[in-house]
């Protein structure tokens, strides 16, 4: 299951939707669902670069259904609580648990919310906590530095091919230049 090397982030899914300007607006023109596939796009590259364990966890949103857990990759899930549980319940059950294991080395917990009160409660259990514009930072940079890392290492000293060539070829081009072989 949980490698005590990998932190379990547990991300309170409609708090973050709510708190990052830009799934807000998605939210307010296209509904939640778009909002929801708009948080798991930016979390599927995170995760796998971080190194957590994620889950973002859903409220029912009124909708009589039992819980439901779907694997989006091998370390990032989306959990739908049941009819009439929060998703601040979720996280405090699972905060609860963690506090309770009795292992040499727990793993570490990682709340995203921005949930005051909630904060308390997760710190309280012995949980990390990150805001919603902590780890909407933390994507960003996350995808920067991905970015950055595809980039050519190596650019041209100018726009002419020859420049672009490495030592040998540029000799031999030399050589041909001049008539020589």
């Amino acid at each position: 299951m949980l490698l005590p090397h990998n932190p379990l982030l547990l991300i309170d899914g409609y708090n973050i939707i709510g708190n990052w300007t830009s799934l807000k607006k998605t939210r307010d023109r296209h509904g939640l669902e778009p909002a929801r596939r708009e948080l798991v796009e930016a979390l599927v590259n995170y995760i796998a670069h971080s190194g957590y364990q994620a889950q973002v966890i859903f409220d029912s949103q009124y909708r009589k259904t039992p819980s439901s857990l779907e694997k989006y990759s091998p370390n990032l899930s989306i959990h739908f609580t049941a009819w009439a549980q929060t998703a601040d319940t979720y996280i405090e059950k699972v905060c609860a648990s963690f506090f309770h294991q009795t292992s040499p080395t727990p793993p570490r917990l990682i709340v995203a919310t921005s949930d005051r009160d909630q904060r308390l409660t997760v710190v309280g259990y012995g949980a990390e906590w990150m805001s919603a514009q902590h780890l909407a930072n933390e994507i960003n940079l996350s995808t920067h530095q991905v970015r950055r890392k595809q980039r050519p290492s190596k650019r041209s000293q100018s726009r002419f091919l020859f420049n672009c060539l490495d030592a040998k070829s540029q000799a031999r081009l030399a050589q041909w230049q001049q008539g020589t072989n």
